[in-house]
């Protein structure tokens, strides 16, 4: 593997792309990516959802042929992606997961919107350089969350999981960046609170538990969970006037970077993807 900070290759690219990934029946990337190209004219181009594991990846990708633009990549994919790529960005590399491959040439490139996607839904909700950030979660969404926060100017942050020694990758990648990062146990959230910005990137109804303390807290809050919404971790932290940042942000921001990536093009129209997903979302509700 190539390895490369510059980008894929140029050339037209084709006009084919889907999300892969396992379960990704109800993946919202569909319904984003199709309005952008819609709204861009690109009446051609085409995007669809496809159930794939570890295991067939690479068999995936062999079978391509030259009218595929790009895949999207949700877990459990993104490790192993990295090493079935021909180039890939320095920020993939150092995160540790490729969530996009744009094809182009006969070349695949692995490259990561996910980081973008998060710095810039707190960017929009105006919690860039959030001093102190407690982080729960020790997977690669929050390897991804540490190294947003870190690139937006936060020096510190508390990694918070349920088994902290699982959280060892999650606080390298942070560490990588320039952050100073401390695991703690998740049953010990309370006693590392106030913090500036708590990040959750845990599933569903797992953070439920922490609603109140957080909430009474002050802190802001990153939710990465999109549906159901809003989480009562989310519910509790609108009560108490704080400011809430839900996961169909960052899911949207990172889609924006990748119809950018596959089709070259900048004019992304993310006016009319928001606006799609949100009437997805409201739909499935």
């Amino acid at each position: 593997m190539a390895e490369g900070a510059s980008g894929p290759v140029t050339g037209e690219p084709g006009s084919r792309a889907a999300v892969l990934g396992s379960p990704i029946a109800h993946s919202l990337s569909p319904v984003l990516h199709r309005a952008a190209y819609a709204a861009m004219g690109l009446d051609t181009w085409s995007y669809e959802a496809i159930e794939c594991g570890e295991d067939g990846l690479a068999a995936l990708l062999d079978g391509l042929g030259p009218e595929w633009a790009g895949l999207s990549l949700t877990m459990p994919l993104k490790r192993v992606a990295l090493d079935l790529v021909d180039s890939v960005s320095d920020l993939a590399v150092r995160v540790g997961g490729a969530n996009t491959i744009v094809l182009r040439d006969g070349r695949r490139h692995g490259d990561n919107t996910d980081v973008h996607g998060i710095e810039a839904a707190l960017t929009e909700a105006g919690l860039k350089a959030p001093p102190s950030a407690l982080v729960l979660g020790g997977g690669a969404t929050a390897a991804s969350a540490l190294a947003a926060l870190a690139r937006l100017g936060t020096s510190e942050a508390v990694l918070a999981a349920r088994t902290p020694e699982r959280a060892a990758g999650a606080a390298e990648v942070g560490e990588r960046f320039g952050l100073a990062v401390r695991v703690v146990p998740l049953d010990r959230v309370a006693a590392h609170l106030p913090a500036d910005l708590v990040v959750s990137t845990l599933p569903g109804r797992a953070a439920d538990a922490l609603a109140e303390p957080v909430a009474a807290s002050g802190a802001s809050l990153f939710d990465v969970v999109y549906a159901p919404w809003p989480t009562a971790l989310a519910a509790a932290v609108e009560r108490a006037g704080g400011t809430v940042v839900g996961g169909f942000a960052m899911l949207l921001h990172q889609a924006v970077r990748q119809v950018a990536l596959m089709t070259g093009r900048e004019d992304v129209p993310v006016a009319a993807m928001r606006a799609a997903g949100e009437a997805e979302l409201a739909r499935r509700a």
